[in-house]
């Protein structure tokens, strides 16, 4: 089904986890993209070069990493389509403006015993 729709497709997107579906559909291979960062190395199975960036585009298929970055997908695909400044009114009538209250959003901020907890607990774990 994905090959399916991929084929007639203008844009292929994946938020979080879902760059793996697309990868096992093999519709990233040879590409760039991003995933939650506990699932990155997932991607190298599928000749995919994984990124840690929030959101990854690739020709016509735009990746996003873990869930809230969904968001900035949103936000990009809206200036590509649209152009930049529809994405900016969107942002400002959503009232897009992250501040989250700490500072521990990925894994190059977040103190590493919590880093080192997750991954000890990940169902993502490669065999």
């Amino acid at each position: 089904w994905l090959r399916a729709a991929d084929a007639t497709s203008t844009w292929t997107t994946s938020v979080c986890t879902g760059s793996l579906l697309l990868a096992a559909a093999g519709l990233l291979e040879g590409r760039r993209a991003t995933s939650h960062w506990l699932a990155l190395d997932f991607l190298k199975r599928f000749g995919v070069e994984p990124t840690g960036e929030r959101v990854v585009t690739d020709g016509k298929y735009v990746t996003a990493a873990g869930v809230s970055s969904g968001i900035d997908m949103g936000l990009t695909l809206l200036g590509r389509i649209a152009g930049d400044e529809h994405a900016r009114a969107v942002q400002l009538l959503t009232e897009y403006d992250p501040q989250p209250p700490y500072d521990a959003g990925s894994p190059a901020k977040a103190p590493a015993h919590l880093v080192e907890e997750f991954r000890g607990r990940s169902r993502f774990t490669l065999t």
